[in-house]
Formats: structure tokens, C-alpha cells, sequence
């Protein structure tokens, strides 16, 4: 007997769910659909890349009822690249080393400021509206790169994987609304751009400032790094402080 059309698809997603390359697939095609919408809006910052196959991947996940550990299984590869990617960062900073040089003072202190205000305004709104103080904490580190977050959010009290979902959401946040913003706002430097950026919203405003010009990646991805270690010495002191 020839299965009806429901059963075959259901017999077709049996058999793809258990193969380990279902998610590659999906991860790699959610994130083309998000290149050819972005290049469709004109390379609009309101539709980004990594948010529309985000997007994509949550609503998939929810209507067949995968679990994520089911879905990381698949895609780990894509996680794996993560490391090559990072590496792949000093590239342009070895081709800009000398611009580098010559802003560490300035850079030293955009760190310094750039890194407190992005913890200590986090705390304060979310414990102005209300937030328990295990959520305070866990937005304190929001700002750095996942591993390090929840490093730092282990340490100091917080929810791990709460800490790692309020980074994507900075980052995809701050990949949308950082090159409109700091238009408005009449920033024209690519250094200053790019550290804001990077120090802000970490690896996904890092690709977004790739995306608009070469020195402002090159500044975001110093930001990612730098601002990952100031983060994991400051935030700690920081809470002691206010305990």
C-alpha cells in the first residue's frame, strides 16, 4: 500500500532526524536564506544575517520538537569553526598593527570605560525593574563572548544558561542597531566604530563591522578579546564591591 501524504513525510523526518548532518544542513541553509534576504534589503543592518537564521533554526527546532542537545549533536562542526574563526581575527590586525599601536592609550581607556558601563547599566535597569538578583547577575557579563559569560556568570552567582541567551540576543541586538546608532550619533571614526561594536555586542557586532569596513573589524575583534579578560577581572571585583 502506497503511504498517504502525511505518513510518508512523517517517515521521511524519521529517517533525516537520525542523520548527524540534518542540522549542518539546516544551520548552513538558514544562514544562506539570511545572506540573500540582507543582500535583498539593500545590506540593511535591521535585517541581519545571523538574526533571520536564528530565527529560522528556533522555529524549526519548535515545530518538530527537537531539543537543542539533539540539534548541537548535528551542528558541532559549526561550533568547532568557531575556534578558527577567532584565530582568523589577527589577520587584519596584523595588517593594521601600526594604526593599532598608535591608539593603545585610547583603547586602554574605551576598554576600561566601555567594559563597566556595559555591566553596570545592565545590573542597574534590571534591578530597577524588578529583576531578582540572580538575573541581575547573570546580565553582568552579557557583553563578552559565550564561553567567557558563562564562566563568569558561574563564578559570581549567576544563571550560566541564562547568561548565555541574554549574549546572543546582545549581539544580535547590537549587530542590528550599532551602524543606524552611531550614524545618528555622528561617529565617523572606523576605529572608534568598530571598538564600540565589538566591545558591545562581541562576535556578532565583530561580523557586522566586517561587513561595513575592514578598521572597524580590525577594532572590534581588539574589543572582543580585550574586553573578554577586563570583563572576567572586573565583573568579579564588582560584585564583591557591591555584596
Amino acid at each position: 500500500m502506497i503511504p498517504s501524504g502525511h505518513a510518508a513525510i512523517a517517515g521521511l523526518w524519521v529517517y533525516l532526524h537520525t542523520q548527524p548532518l540534518l542540522w549542518l544542513t539546516a544551520t548552513l541553509a538558514a544562514y544562506a536564506i539570511g545572506v540573500v534576504l540582507h543582500e535583498r534589503a539593500g545590506r540593511s543592518p535591521l535585517v541581519n544575517t545571523v538574526a533571520v537564521a536564528v530565527a529560522l533554526l528556533v522555529s524549526m527546532l519548535l515545530a518538530t520538537g527537537t531539543s537543542y542537545a539533539t540539534y548541537f549533536d548535528g551542528a558541532k562542526f559549526v561550533h568547532f569553526l568557531l575556534g578558527p574563526a577567532t584565530v582568523a581575527l589577527a589577520v587584519p590586525l596584523f595588517r593594521n598593527r601600526q594604526v593599532v599601536a598608535r591608539a593603545i592609550m585610547p583603547i586602554a581607556a574605551a576598554l576600561l570605560a566601555g567594559s563597566l558601563t556595559a555591566a553596570c547599566s545592565a545590573m542597574a535597569i534590571a534591578w530597577a525593574l524588578g529583576a531578582t538578583w540572580q538575573t541581575v547577575l547573570s546580565l553582568a557579563p552579557k557583553s563578552v563572548t559565550t564561553p567567557i559569560a558563562m564562566g563568569v556568570s558561574e563564578r559570581i552567582g549567576g544563571s550560566p544558561s541564562l547568561t548565555a541567551v541574554l549574549v546572543i540576543l546582545t549581539g544580535i541586538v547590537g549587530a542590528v542597531i550599532a551602524t543606524p546608532l552611531l550614524n545618528v550619533l555622528g561617529v565617523r571614526d572606523w576605529r572608534a566604530r568598530g571598538f564600540a561594536v565589538g566591545l558591545a555586542a562581541h562576535g556578532l557586532g565583530t561580523a557586522r563591522a566586517f561587513q561595513v569596513h575592514e578598521m572597524a573589524g580590525t577594532f572590534a575583534g581588539i574589543a572582543v578579546g580585550l574586553n573578554g579578560i577586563a570583563t572576567a577581572v572586573l565583573v568579579p571585583l564588582l560584585i564583591e564591591f557591591l555584596r
